[in-house]
C-alpha cells in the first residue's frame, strides 16, 4: 500500500512541477509566435499567469511534503506548519483573483479601442484555469484520473473534498 501511495504522490508532485516549467515555456513561445496578441503587455495576463504558476507551486510543495514524509516517516500526514502556510496562501490567492479582475478592467479601459481581444480571451482562459486549480486544491477534487477516484465518484455520486481541504480541518 505504501508503494502505491508513494507512486501516486510522486506522480502528483512531478505533474505539478512539470506544469510550472511547461507553462512558462509555452507562454514564451506563444508570445513570440503571436506578437499581435500582446500577451506580455497585458497586466491581466501577468496577474493571471503568475496566479496560476503560484497555485501550481503550492500544489507541488504540498505533494512533495506528503511524499517526503511518507518516505522518511512512514506517514503522509501534512505537518501543521505546512497546513497553516497553505491556509495563508489560500487567502492570498483570493486577493490575487480580485487583483486580476481589476487588471482585466484596467486593460480594457486603458487600451480601448485597440484592446487585443484575442490576447484578453487567452488571458481569460488562463484565469479560469487558475480558478479551477484553486477549487481543485482548496475545496473540491475536480481531477479524477485513476480507477480508485472513478469508483468513488460512481459509488457516492458526489465529488470528493480536496486533500488540502481535509487538512484545513485539522487547524
Amino acid at each position: 500500500m505504501k508503494k502505491i501511495l508513494e507512486k501516486r504522490l510522486s506522480y502528483l508532485y512531478l505533474g505539478e512541477l512539470s506544469s510550472i516549467v511547461v507553462f512558462v515555456f509555452v507562454s514564451y513561445l506563444f508570445n513570440y509566435a503571436y506578437p499581435n496578441l500582446q500577451l506580455y503587455s497585458l497586466y491581466s495576463f501577468w496577474l493571471s499567469f503568475i496566479l496560476l504558476e503560484c497555485l501550481l507551486l503550492q500544489g507541488t510543495i504540498y505533494w512533495f511534503v506528503k511524499l517526503k514524509r511518507l518516505r522518511n516517516e512512514i506517514t503522509s500526514i501534512t505537518p501543521i506548519s505546512i497546513v497553516r502556510s497553505l491556509y495563508f496562501f489560500k487567502k492570498l490567492n483570493i486577493a490575487m483573483f480580485i487583483a486580476a479582475i481589476i487588471a482585466f478592467i484596467f486593460d480594457i479601459f486603458d487600451r480601448y479601442p485597440s484592446v487585443p481581444l484575442d490576447g484578453l480571451s487567452i488571458t481569460f482562459f488562463i484565469y479560469i484555469f487558475a480558478i479551477l486549480e484553486f477549487i481543485n486544491y482548496f475545496y473540491i477534487q475536480l481531477s479524477y484520473d485513476n480507477i480508485s477516484d472513478i469508483k468513488y465518484l460512481l459509488k457516492r455520486k458526489k465529488l470528493k473534498k480536496s486533500c488540502m481541504n481535509k487538512d484545513f480541518k485539522r487547524i
